[in-house]
């Protein structure tokens, strides 16, 4: 699933300079002229990453990043902030706000790139396109490949989602409602207990390798993906 970017910025050329050039590079592009439209938007969809105008008219792009950030809900939305502020004193506002990063106009569209690609890494590593191994376990994002020491794997999308995200999550434990948010979104409506089914369905998918003890069920938690 292409990374969704929410655009929110008033001037109409570079609004659709952005937009066009991220849809060539793969992204999904939500494009608002408003504070108060785009967290309209928000409350529908949440983004994987939102694009935001310092000087938008009525609420600014920093206050619309403090409300982001202020709520539960999109407190760890990656932000990065588009302005013609340039002076040290603006950045750090602008990152005092919470946002993730900032560039100051005029900016190429390579670094804008650049840029979401590496706050992607940072904050959303699921959604970018490395090549991820693990045990013996590879899986390549852009192909949609994956194999078990060399063994090719075959499973179905949401099961390749879900492994996209345990393999970029390694360690961590996650609960049923914190999966569906992650890896189906949180939009889609489905009971928790599908969780439970996708993922015996990846332990048979990783099984021809033995990799399905990678997945481990924490009592009363939910889900980790580890070597232990």
């Amino acid at each position: 699933m292409n990374p969704t970017i929410l655009v929110v910025e008033d001037e109409p050329a570079i609004q659709d300079l952005i937009q066009i050039n991220l849809e060539m590079g793969g992204y999904r592009v939500l494009t608002h002229d408003s504070a108060e439209s785009a967290l309209k938007q928000v409350q529908l969809e949440l983004p994987d990453l939102a694009l935001l105008d310092w000087m938008l008219p009525g609420m600014s792009g920093v206050d619309l990043a403090r409300r982001l950030r202020s709520d539960s809900r999109t407190k760890s939305l990656p932000i990065i902030l588009l302005t013609a502020k340039g002076e040290e004193e603006d950045k750090l506002k602008g990152l005092e706000s919470g946002a993730d990063d900032y560039m100051t106009k005029p900016f190429s569209v390579r670094e804008l790139e650049a840029r979401i690609k590496a706050v992607l890494r940072r904050r959303a590593p699921e959604l970018t396109q490395d090549v991820i191994e693990y045990h013996g376990l590879r899986l390549d994002p852009t192909s949609h490949k994956i194999s078990g020491h060399g063994q090719t794997l075959s499973m179905g999308p949401t099961e390749f989602r879900l492994l996209h995200f345990f393999m970029t999550h390694i360690e961590r434990v996650y609960s049923r409602t914190q999966l569906l948010d992650f890896v189906w979104g949180d939009h889609v409506f489905i009971e928790e207990r599908t969780v439970d089914v996708h993922i015996r369905r990846l332990r048979a998918a990783l099984s021809p390798s033995k990799h399905d003890f990678l997945v481990h069920t924490v009592r009363g938690s939910g889900y980790r993906f580890a070597a232990d």
